[in-house]
Formats: C-alpha cells, sequence, structure tokens
C-alpha cells in the first residue's frame, strides 16, 4: 500500500509512519508533507490518486499555510483521504456522515487499525468528503463546542482555569504551557495542536507552531526585518514572538473583523 501523510508537525508523522509499519511493514510511504503548497506541488508531479502510485492520503487538517482543503481547491484530488483531527464531535460527525474516515489527535493505533480496515473494505469504491460543507462547520462552529476552562494540575492540586483568562498559549522542548492574564504560566496535558482545535478562532490564533495568542494579549505589532511581523504581547512573553510568514495574510484578517 502506497501512502502519503500530510503533516506539519514531524514528530506526529513519524509517529503515524511507524503505526503504518507496524499495522503492515510492506506500507510504503512515498512522502511527507508539511505544507498546502508542498502537498499541492507533489500532487501535481507524482499524480492525484492513479491506481498504482497512491493508494491513500493521511492528512491534518491545520498545516503550516493553512487549512488542507485548500489543496482540494487547487486538485481534483481522487484518492481517498483519512482526515487527522484535534476538533470536537460537531465535525466528526461531519466525518461520518460524508463517509470520510478520521483520526483524533493523538492518533491511538487501536483506532488507526479501524481506519485501515474501513479503508479496505471500501477500497473499490472510494467516498470523497463533502468539503464545501466540512469548511462551513469548521468556520461557523456551534456557540457551545469551545472549551471555557482548562485542567491544569500542580503537584497534588487540580486548577480550573477559564479560556477569558488566558493570554496565550505555548510548546516548549514537547511540553504545553498557558500563560494568564495575570501572568501565571500553567503546565497543560494538550498538545498545541490539541489545544488549537478547542479555541474560539475568533479569540484565537495559532501564529507559528509554538504559539497560540489571544486577541486580547497583542499590545502592538511591529514590522520587523525580511518582513516579519514581531508581537507585543501581555503578559510579556519570555521569548520574542513572530507571526510565521505563511500565516501573516491570514493573521492581518484576523485581527481586522
Amino acid at each position: 500500500m502506497n501512502v502519503v501523510i500530510i503533516e506539519d508537525e514531524a514528530r506526529t508523522a513519524r509517529q503515524l509512519e511507524r503505526m503504518l509499519k507496524k499495522y503492515d511493514g510492506s506500507v510504503h510511504i512515498l512522502a511527507q508533507l508539511p505544507s498546502v503548497k508542498e502537498a499541492v506541488a507533489w500532487f501535481s508531479e507524482h499524480g492525484s490518486g492513479q491506481r498504482g502510485q497512491l493508494d491513500l492520503a493521511f492528512m491534518d487538517i491545520h498545516l503550516e499555510d493553512g487549512l488542507a482543503f485548500r489543496i482540494f481547491d487547487q486538485l481534483n484530488l481522487t484518492v481517498p483521504v483519512i482526515f487527522t483531527t484535534a476538533y470536537d464531535e460537531y465535525v466528526l460527525k461531519a466525518f461520518k456522515v460524508n463517509s470520510v474516515d478520521y483520526l483524533l489527535k493523538p492518533v491511538e493505533y487501536d483506532e488507526l487499525t479501524a481506519a485501515l480496515e474501513k479503508f479496505k473494505s471500501t477500497r473499490s469504491q472510494p467516498a470523497l468528503p463533502d468539503l464545501k460543507a466540512l469548511v462551513r462547520l469548521m468556520q461557523q462552529p456551534p456557540s457551545n463546542s469551545f472549551k471555557e476552562r482548562f485542567m491544569v494540575s500542580i503537584g497534588t492540586k487540580i486548577h480550573s482555569v477559564e479560556v477569558a483568562d488566558i493570554a496565550y498559549f505555548y510548546s516548549e522542548e514537547k511540553a504545553t504551557f498557558l500563560v494568564t492574564k495575570a501572568g501565571q504560566l500553567l503546565p497543560l496535558e494538550y498538545s498545541l495542536d490539541q489545544v488549537s482545535g478547542l479555541l474560539n478562532p475568533g479569540q484565537f490564533f495559532r501564529v507559528n507552531r509554538q504559539v497560540i495568542i489571544a486577541r486580547s494579549a497583542i499590545q502592538s505589532v511591529h514590522a520587523y526585518s525580511a518582513g516579519k511581523l514581531k508581537l507585543d504581547l501581555l503578559p510579556v512573553s519570555r521569548q520574542e514572538v513572530f507571526v510565521s510568514t505563511s500565516r501573516q495574510s491570514e493573521f492581518k484578517d484576523w485581527l481586522g473583523r
């Protein structure tokens, strides 16, 4: 079975590859692609699902330069897709309705196996997703679908932190932290990718791979050298925060809403 993994977190891609090899040692990973741009270029060169070349694609919804659905806007893909997502149940139901498989991050081996077995059973008649419906659901999610608080453990105590009191999230050395508006630094048992899918996108924005910020935490935006955008946050961040080049246009649109 020939597989492509479209995932912007290298660690997640490697973990998925290991599980695929465990499931079937003959699985051949043709490519691991981190972005919409690279995925479009690869499919344009190698084909979008012709028999004998590519059997299945694993596709993260959030890539480093935007939503994976943009790939479908630019190409006529015929390859079956198993999406990976950190989104809540309302989106997962949409995948089921449209006969599209999904894996909820962090991906578990048993769930991967079940998805692959389903793929094999329907391989002769693969169903393609209703992408417009999925995009609408992601852009206009139910008001009660977002997380309102995070539970964090400090020693033997468990604290409840309201999302409204959080200034930003960041990852460092494989750990995730939140910083409250009062300046309190607290550890989280979520990956930053998972956190991204739990927050209201109208209030929070992932400016790069390491940082998600609340709109209210932005004090100022500076045009920096080489076209970079530097953010001043409150509370002041431990490290300088820049908007990823591939996300600048989307960030400006978000900031202007």
